[in-house]
């Protein structure tokens, strides 16, 4: 099977494993040949509560001419944390005339968790992700991110089926194909709730939550189901793949003293 290029454009954190540093060894473990733009150097994982973030964006306006000039091009690109309203200009217009180009365009527009924003994010930073929604042919934002997406008020005690199906449906008509919303109580239980384009199928599926938090759980989601995605398998299937992996990669790390670095994959690629 021929493996395809995917670019990952998203944060890279020097000490922790989420964003890039959780994307990059599982994508490459699947054999996917891999290549990274960060949109920012992050020193650590936010959840140690003191960090500090270099803003990529000059460097960014650079590297797509070179890119272009060498005729670089990808068969899939995965957006995921975006600084500023100017970076997403440039990464939605990049991804825009790379899926002119037949390019896949995966995002994961990461804003916040537990009906909170992170550190940092704005409601310029929402716009900015409706943006990068709109070239977007999967899309994959949990029950926070797809509540302040689309305006709609977060409820910690879950949505009944109907206001799922109806979240799903606001965000494709933001502009993205096929939907994902991970995290999301269903009728009092935890599920992933989905769209697929292709085969016009709504799907929910529900899973046990263990009760221990990793920083970059989100990222190893996204990146094994973009491993299978990119072998071609259908997206529901892939999703309960991405989901059943996520969750032993948390069993097997419940344990670790500490969790604030998020799991050290490399220990545990060949359980994917």
């Amino acid at each position: 099977m021929s493996k395809k290029q995917i670019l990952l454009i998203n944060d890279m954190a020097g000490y922790g494993k989420v964003a890039t540093a959780a994307m990059l060894p599982i994508l490459s473990y699947f054999g996917h040949p891999t290549y990274n733009l960060p949109t920012a150097l992050v020193s650590n994982t936010l959840d140690y509560g003191k960090f500090n973030i270099l803003d990529t964006t000059e460097y960014i306006k650079g590297v797509f001419p070179v890119w272009k000039q060498l005729g670089f091009s990808f068969n899939a690109i995965a957006t995921g944390f975006i600084v500023s309203e100017l970076q997403a200009d440039i990464v939605s217009r990049y991804c825009q005339e790379q899926a002119a180009k037949g390019t896949t365009i995966f995002v994961d527009p990461i804003m916040g968790d537990e009906g909170k924003l992170y550190n940092g994010v704005t409601p310029t930073t929402i716009k900015s992700m409706r943006e990068m929604l709109s070239v977007a042919h999967l899309c994959y934002p949990n029950y926070t991110e797809a509540c302040y997406l689309t305006g709609r008020e977060y409820d910690p005690d879950g949505v009944s089926a109907d206001v799922a199906r109806s979240l799903v449906d606001h965000l494709r008509k933001i502009g993205s194909k096929s939907v994902l919303i991970t995290s999301i109580p269903v009728d009092g239980q935890p599920s992933v709730v989905g769209y697929n384009h292709m085969s016009e199928e709504y799907f929910t599926l529900p899973y046990t939550e263990i009760p221990v938090h990793f920083p970059g759980t989100g990222d190893m989601f996204s990146a094994i189901l973009i491993g299978h995605l990119l072998n071609d398998e259908p997206l529901k299937e892939s999703t309960r793949k991405a989901m059943d992996g996520v969750w032993k990669l948390i069993d097997l790390n419940k344990d670790n003293e500490d969790k604030n670095r998020g799991i050290p994959l490399e220990n545990f690629l060949n359980i994917l």
